[in-house]
Formats: structure tokens, sequence, C-alpha cells
């Protein structure tokens, strides 16, 4: 039985086990049980009365989720020598070692292993008294009432303290404390800010000779901006709108405005290699003159077609973080 108290913990250790219920590391309590001992004398024939109400005081560390470091203070009792001769009284510091392992999220198995600094005391006794240190190893069992407090069932055993082996079996209850807080990161809020750049017009007017709807050469130099739009903006379209003068029929030159305003559009098109939805075109005849056409420099003015990319207004929608 002494060899399964020893090798117990270190079984618990190679498993890998982790603690139930609590993140708290720091834990104290008290415990209360009762004590047997059985006196080791080659010479005298001892009779004990045992059942011997004994406890302590106990503090730790979790130092791992299943290896906590423990020290306390045991009162272990006295036994009496059933024909009088004497009692025997032992008490101490432990210092040992606790292995958990979890079988759910509020029980704990756990091992015990490490040393007992004793005060053994005899009156009237058979041994004498002494002090010093003895191997120590127990089991038990906790049970986490909360994440403060728990309560164990246990069995210590004590080799050789002053000349007797000393058992232990008892009760205990244990608070915990000393988690840290949570670190709670704050909480982030984006909302949406949307932004409006304003692009503005871009207009080229072509002259036409009279009673002509044909494009001149050097116009397409003028058409680079235009293209550069085009392929930047992708949502930017043309609007080409052909004029004419008052001179002659208001229909003919209504037919006149919008023969002049396809040829740009497709001139266009060739030249910028866009598709025809991008670039629209009407007539507006005589409507919109920009000069007098009682002169002849006027009508030559009027004679023309706009090319105009319409002022765009560009939303941009970005994320921040709200004040």
């Amino acid at each position: 039985m002494k060899k399964t108290f020893l090798v117990l913990p270190l079984a618990l250790l190679v498993s890998g086990a982790v603690n139930a219920a609590t993140d708290n590391p720091f834990y104290a309590g008290a415990r209360l049980g009762n004590s047997f001992y059985d006196i080791k004398d080659s010479t005298n024939n001892i009779d004990l009365e045992n059942k011997n109400l004994s406890g302590g005081v106990f503090a730790g560390y979790q130092i791992t989720p299943w290896f906590a470091g423990e020290v306390g203070y045991t009162n272990l009792g006295r036994a009496s020598v059933e024909n009088g001769l004497g009692k025997f009284t032992a008490q101490g510091a432990d210092l040992v070692g606790k292995f958990s392992y979890a079988i759910n999220d509020k029980i704990d198995l756990f091992g015990k292993l490490g040393a007992f600094y004793y005060d053994w005391n005899a009156k009237n006794g058979a041994t004498h008294d002494d002090n010093g240190w003895a191997s120590t190893a127990g089991v038990g069992a906790e049970y986490y009432i909360n994440n403060n407090v728990s309560t164990r069932v246990e069995y210590q055993y004590y080799k050789d303290v002053g000349g007797a082996d000393i058992q232990f079996a008892g009760v205990s209850l244990a608070y915990h404390w000393g988690a840290p807080a949570p670190v709670v990161a704050p909480e982030v809020v984006y909302v949406d800010q949307v932004s409006v750049a304003t692009i503005e017009e871009l207009k080229l007017t072509v002259p036409f000779a009279f009673d002509s709807a044909e494009i001149t050469a050097g116009d397409a130099a003028h058409l680079v901006p235009f293209e550069e739009r085009l392929n930047q903006y992708p949502d930017a379209t043309i609007t080409v709108v052909g004029h004419t003068d008052s001179t002659g029929p208001e229909a003919y030159n209504q037919t006149l405005s919008q023969e002049r305003a396809a040829t740009v559009a497709k001139e266009l098109r060739a030249h910028l290699n866009i598709g025809e939805d991008r670039i629209l075109s009407e007539g507006r005849g005589e409507l919109d003159p920009v000069a007098s056409n009682d002169t002849a420099e006027g009508r030559a003015e009027n004679r023309r077609v706009d090319i105009i990319i319409p002022e765009l207004n560009i939303e941009t929608v970005t994320q921040v973080v709200a004040q």
C-alpha cells in the first residue's frame, strides 16, 4: 500500500491532466480528521488508543493547471498507550507537491508527495522526544463548489515520524483567489465615412464649315484629356451635342445637327476604342446659339459640336473608428 501512495502522484504527473474548475492560482484552507499511529518499537508491545482528532492549515499556489506547490501545518493529534504507560504527540510542517487529474469541470482527483518536518513528543513512553524530516504521500478528491471555494476528502501517510508511521484521514475546505482580471479589449466600433469628390465637367467645342458634318484631323489631339478621363473613371460617359446656325429651315438644321453629332460620336468611338453605350449623341439644331446669327462671324461660332463629359461626383466609403 505504501508504494501505491508514492507512485500515484508520479502517475498523475505523467498523465498531463488538468485542473478542474478554478482559474484562481492562490489558495488557503483548513483540514480536520483523525490520525492513526503505528509505533515501531521492537522491545515493547505497545497497544495504542487511536482515532485521535487531528487537523491543520495549508496554503498553496497552482503553478500549472495540473501541479501546485503546497505548504501547511498539521497537528497529528495524540496517541495514548492503553496500559497508561504514556502518550505521544506529533505536529509539524508539510511541504508537498499536489498533482491533479480532472474528472470533470467540478471534481479533481489528486495525489501528494513531499516531506514533513515533525516535532515528536513522548511522555512516560518507551520512545523519546525527537524532530526531523519524514516523507509523506497522500491521495484525495477535491470538489469545486464555485470558482473560489473547494472542499476535499483526503488520506495522507507520514512515514517514520519519530519512530512511528502515522495515517491521517479527513476533510478540508479551501478558498481560492488571485486570478488576474481578464483583459478585455476595448470594443472597436467602425462606421462608414462617405466622402464625395467632384470632378469638373470636361468640354471641347469642334467647329464645322457651312453645311458640313466632317471632323478635321487636328481635332484628334484635343481628345487626349477625354481618353484619360474615360480610362480613369469607368462610369464616365461622353455626350456629343450638335448645333447649327439659323440659316435654312429649322427642321433641316435639326437633322444636320444630329448628323454632325453622330459623325463626331462615331469618330470618338473609333479613336478611343470604347463601347457605344459610353458615347451618346444628340442634335439641338439652331436652338442653343452661342453668338448672334445676324453676322457671319456669329453664325460660324454656332456651327459646332460640343463634346462633353459631365461633372462627376465620385463617392468613396471608408471605415473609420467611431469616436
